[in-house]
């Protein structure tokens, strides 16, 4: 009995100390790549505001978060502000999310200070290749250039004006509802960032969006 007692105290501590000798490796590396990483996640998130937000001339982005309420939920955006050297406000590039076939959909929309649609950019998805996947090649050129004033941000089969992907509803539908958060949350905070101009600084990097997913049963 003694030996067996013995044996497991043993396997015990050879366990702890793998798992701290493991512990302290992960935080070894995290701690000597964390910056790396965010730099590359800082440059990705600035290509995506120069891919939906193209503006003329000297342009200069602050980080802030937009907030909308819908149905008793309130969203909040993190967002990107352009202005132009005199501070006047040209635009916005707000990031949205919503349920899609295979997960969440994490998006980019840019907006002209007037409301029309400059770029979206899809950041993150797991749709299926070949299918939903498809919705971040010519799918997505469609809202270019558009007003949600007036142009539908819902499929054709739901009575709007977004052409959906063939085979692919759901996320024809979870993209088109991503950009009509965007525009809501855009267009219930833009006349404060029009009417407030603020002190020039730096171009920041705004953090992810927590959204709760949303899926459902259709073909993708």
């Amino acid at each position: 009995m003694a030996k067996k007692k013995s044996t497991l105290i043993n396997m015990l501590v050879a366990l702890l100390v793998i798992t701290a000798i493991s512990g302290g490796l992960l935080g070894f590396v995290y701690g000597m790549t964390k910056d790396a990483i965010a730099e590359v996640d800082a440059k990705k998130n600035e290509a995506a505001i120069q891919a939906v937000l193209p503006l003329d001339g000297e342009i200069t982005y602050k980080a802030d978060t937009m907030t909308y309420s819908e149905n008793g939920v309130t969203m909040t955006f993190p967002c990107n502000l352009a202005y132009d050297q005199n501070g006047t406000f040209k635009g916005a590039a707000v990031k949205t999310s919503e349920g899609g076939f295979g997960g969440k959909i994490d998006m980019m929309v840019g907006f002209a200070a007037d409301g029309t649609i400059k770029g979206t950019s899809v950041l993150s998805h797991a749709e299926t290749p070949g299918l939903g996947a498809n919705m971040t090649g010519k799918f997505k050129d469609q809202f270019v250039d558009k007003n949600p004033a007036s142009f539908k941000l819902t499929v054709t089969k739901d009575g709007g004006d977004v052409d959906a992907i063939t085979a692919a509803t759901i996320t024809s539908r979870a993209f088109s509802k991503a950009v009509d958060k965007a525009y809501k949350a855009f267009e219930a905070n833009k006349a404060q960032y029009m009417n407030n101009k603020p002190a020039i600084e730096e171009t920041p990097v705004a953090e992810e969006e927590n959204e709760t997913m949303e899926g459902g049963q259709d073909n993708e």
